[in-house]
């Protein structure tokens, strides 16, 4: 049980949620775990529940509390939300803002930085902990190229602008190859099985990004959840276009988190020996998949990982991995809401 920006995160399992006078009772096997007043409560969202009492339900409702239902992988179910007003608002200001190129280029260049920012530490972490196994001058030079795309998007190179969403595209896809061209050296165990010498897909042809491709579409699905239980629109994007049936504000949103929560849990899953090479199949197209019994140890080390502890850089507050999404969305309606000066990504150091 957590309680962030005014909403209250239920992450025990199996856990039942009642009104005890204006307070949420939080039950499991019959027991009282927690007790949280409702009147500063924005959002309940609970993961794995047991069930709501249909009293906590129109309390919520009376007073304008979303109640967030989802599953215990994170995958949106359902909202109860009252008559309101916040969902809609928001709603609109986000389509609104999806029309206006400029409005739509402030929000996605911060995605972007953090994009850049994160795949840059990544790089100067490996560099710092395996000095005497890794080409460090290598990583440290792509370091200093990420370092001057942060430059050109923050517009402190004036020579060389980034003022709209196409040249923002450009500096983003020139520092993913500048990103991926060293990925392999990251790789320092199993290097008959696992090598990476660019980023494929639709369908993946080796094991590492088939990998890649597994826990992204896992980190999409935990986006675009925690976008519905802000009441986003998941499918109206700022940085990725409207096209039918691609949730591309939460791929606007992964942008930021890519590397930071999957990039460096694969390479960790091959450097551990978590996987091996008979962990994948490949079929008559050159495809590589994942077995089902590699699908469901992936699937356990990821709800590890995401169980993991860290403090998150904005709020300088201890959460798990798993609720960095959802902080990241809430954050994102601040801004919108005008709460906050700018959208502020998720950078890891």
């Amino acid at each position: 049980m957590k309680k962030l920006l005014n909403t209250l995160y239920i992450t025990t399992l199996d856990a039942y949620l009642s009104l005890d006078g204006e307070t949420v009772m939080v039950q499991k096997e019959g027991e009282t775990i927690g007790r949280v007043p409702l009147h500063n409560l924005e959002n309940i969202v609970t993961f794995g529940y047991t069930g709501a009492s249909p009293a906590l339900m129109g309390a919520c409702a009376d007073r304008n509390i979303g109640l967030c239902f989802m599953t215990r992988h994170g995958r949106f179910l359902a909202r109860v939300v009252g008559m309101s007003k916040g969902n809609v608002v928001l709603r609109k200001m986000q389509y609104a803002i999806s029309e206006e190129e400029k409005a739509c280029f402030t929000i996605a260049r911060n995605c972007i930085f953090g994009k850049i920012y994160n795949s840059k530490w990544i790089l100067e972490r490996a560099a710092r902990d395996y000095p005497m196994r890794l080409d460090v001058d290598k990583l440290k030079g792509a370091s200093e190229q990420l370092s001057r795309y942060l430059n050109i998007i923050r517009g402190k190179e004036e020579a060389i602008p980034c003022e709209d969403l196409e040249q923002l595209r450009g500096f983003e896809g020139k520092s993913a190859t500048v990103y991926f061209s060293v990925v392999d050296d990251l790789i320092l165990q199993q290097k008959d099985a696992f090598f990476f010498k660019d980023r494929n897909k639709r369908p993946p042809l080796d094991n590492v990004n088939a990998l890649l491709s597994f826990f992204y579409t896992l980190l999409s699905h935990d986006v675009a959840s925690a976008l519905e239980a802000v009441g986003f629109d998941a499918y109206i994007g700022f940085l990725h276009r409207d096209r039918p049936g691609r949730v591309s504000l939460a791929l606007d949103m992964m942008e930021e988190l890519r590397s930071v929560l999957v990039d460096r849990f694969v390479i960790s899953l091959i450097n551990k020996k978590q996987v091996t090479d008979t962990d994948f199949m490949k079929k008559e197209n050159g495809a590589i998949l994942l077995t089902d019994e590699a699908r469901k140890k992936a699937l356990n080390a990821w709800q590890s990982r995401k169980q993991e502890m860290i403090t998150h850089p904005f709020l300088s507050e201890k959460i798990p991995w798993g609720l960095v999404p959802y902080v990241q969305a809430m954050l994102l309606a601040r801004y919108i809401r005008g709460d906050l000066e700018e959208y502020p990504p998720f950078l890891w150091k």
